[in-house]
């Protein structure tokens, strides 16, 4: 029964992502939704596509492993790299009316900056598209009992997502968004129900979270030994994640730049306040069981939440569960597929073909849709990394790259090309060099990528302005005194 559901869920979210395709008319309908979703869409789109599997899965296998402390990145960092999105990115970009973040690139800077920024982009979906893939094969695997593989599980999933996503693109998935926020809301707030009442009250659970130690979250001592990597991985995700293609479209795909803004202000608030559901089911599992869970724990501690809700809630519980993750992990999956394939048609594709037309363009973004989806399957089957840890290191590269030409082009006007580039050289060199050959457990390499870029742009922009202002140097002559 339980697999059946799922099945029905599965197939009824491929027929309603299908059907609301057949209003797919161009490349604005394909990749911002006709910049026409209201309030409550916009805010549903934001928060689905961020709570993934990593929400759910990741943090909350993190948190019965490191505490509070050890989920700094998300949900902290997560949840206020959108409330700062709505405040400060979202009122600029929204007014420009442009297709994707690397077109603000080009029309700031230049085709150079636009496309280093779109692929560093591209790139950093690679880990979190992939652990969502890897969710969707665990839970095929656990939902199967093992009859279907984890590998094929993953093929599966993908496949789902691919459908529907490949033909509707951001308009299918705002409303399939929608209904998955929906589904997500209700399906947590009843399994917290269950879980609080087995482990005897939420209050017992929070009691001894808290003696154990879980719920210290600032470092114990005043040492930068271990406040910079607790800073850093806070700012890898806050404002790592800014400059990323899911949040520009969505808050391009509103009707106007009031919606913009509130829809990401509250969806990134509605995140961070659902984001403890699952950490709270994860550690009552300890409770209700500590002989199975501790041990599991220990040996792969992603397995905790579906097993606890497999062996101690009923049919309806567990059918309701899943429903709630798949939700997740497809809106999460959907958004991470098209918002690539968007950037690399309009940024890279079409500036080497120009004269591309609509059509063409909107071909092509499907073709990346289905290519981009090969690509990340093969990457998620081959890795080693937890689903908390891919998503954690996909920002890396934006933090260390894009950041600073994105913020500091909105709101400091000496910024220019020369400075952007020089950031992005200094930036994304400098992360490469510490990541490879001065690995270090304290100093994080995007944050050091991040400092360094932000020196490049500041020299970069000023020292050609000021050359510009003293003749005897701009002609190379040096007058004596």
């Amino acid at each position: 029964m339980l697999l059946a559901s799922v099945i029905a869920y599965l197939l009824v979210s491929v027929a309603i992502g299908l059907y609301v395709a057949r209003n797919v008319k161009n490349t604005a309908d394909y990749a911002v939704a006709g910049r026409n979703l209201s309030l409550p869409i916009v805010t549903a789109t934001v928060f689905a596509t961020w709570f993934g599997s990593e929400t759910v899965l990741g943090i909350s296998s993190t948190f019965v492993e490191s505490g509070l402390s050890g989920i700094v990145a998300d949900p902290f960092g997560a949840s206020m790299c959108l409330i700062l999105a709505g405040l400060l990115i979202a009122p600029k970009l929204y007014r420009l009316n442009l297709l994707t973040i690397g077109d603000y690139y080009r029309v700031r800077y230049n085709r150079a900056v636009e496309v280093f920024c779109s692929a560093a982009i591209v790139v950093s979906y690679l880990g979190w598209v992939a652990a969502q893939i890897s969710a969707l094969g665990l839970i095929f695997h656990v939902l199967t009992d093992g009859a279907i593989s984890q590998e094929w599980g993953m093929v599966i999933g993908a496949g789902v997502v691919l459908v529907y996503t490949l033909f509707g693109g951001m308009l299918s998935v705002a409303v399939l968004d929608f209904i998955q926020m929906v589904v997500i809301a209700a399906g947590l707030v009843y399994i917290m129900w269950i879980v609080s009442d087995l482990a005897g009250g939420a209050g017992a659970v929070l009691a001894h979270a808290e003696a154990a130690g879980k719920l210290k979250f600032f470092p114990e001592e005043f040492s930068y030994v271990l406040w910079v990597p607790f800073v850093g991985a806070f700012l890898t995700m806050a404002f790592g994640s800014i400059p990323q293609q899911d949040i520009f479209q969505r808050i391009s795909s509103a009707k106007d730049e009031k919606t913009a803004v509130r829809g990401a202000v509250l969806g990134g608030s509605l995140y961070f306040f659902f984001a403890f559901i699952p950490v709270f089911l994860a550690y009552g599992a300890i409770m209700i069981d500590p002989e199975r869970f501790a041990a599991m724990v220990s040996e792969d501690s992603q397995m905790v939440l579906p097993n606890l809700v497999l062996t101690h809630t009923p049919v309806f519980a567990q059918i309701v569960f899943f429903g709630a993750l798949l939700s997740a992990i497809m809106s999460t999956s959907s958004a991470t597929l098209l918002a690539p394939a968007v950037s690399f048609s309009e940024n890279i594709v079409k500036n080497v073909v120009p004269n591309m037309s609509d059509k063409a363009l909107l071909l092509t973004m499907r073709i990346s849709v289905f290519v981009f989806t090969i690509i990340v399957v093969s990457f998620a089957i081959n890795s080693e990394s937890s689903i908390f840890e891919m998503v954690e290191s996909a920002y890396e590269i934006t933090l260390a790259g894009a950041f600073v030409p994105l913020l500091l082009g909105l709101y400091w006007k000496r910024a220019t090309s020369q400075g952007a580039v020089l950031s992005i050289v200094v930036g994304v060199s400098s992360w490469l060099i510490a990541k490879n050959f001065f690995p270090s457990e304290i100093w994080p390499p995007q944050l050091l990528g991040m400092v360094l870029g932000l020196f490049g742009m500041v020299v970069g922009s000023l020292l050609p302005q000021w050359i510009a202002h003293r003749p005897a140097l701009r002609d190379g002559v040096v007058h004596p005194h």
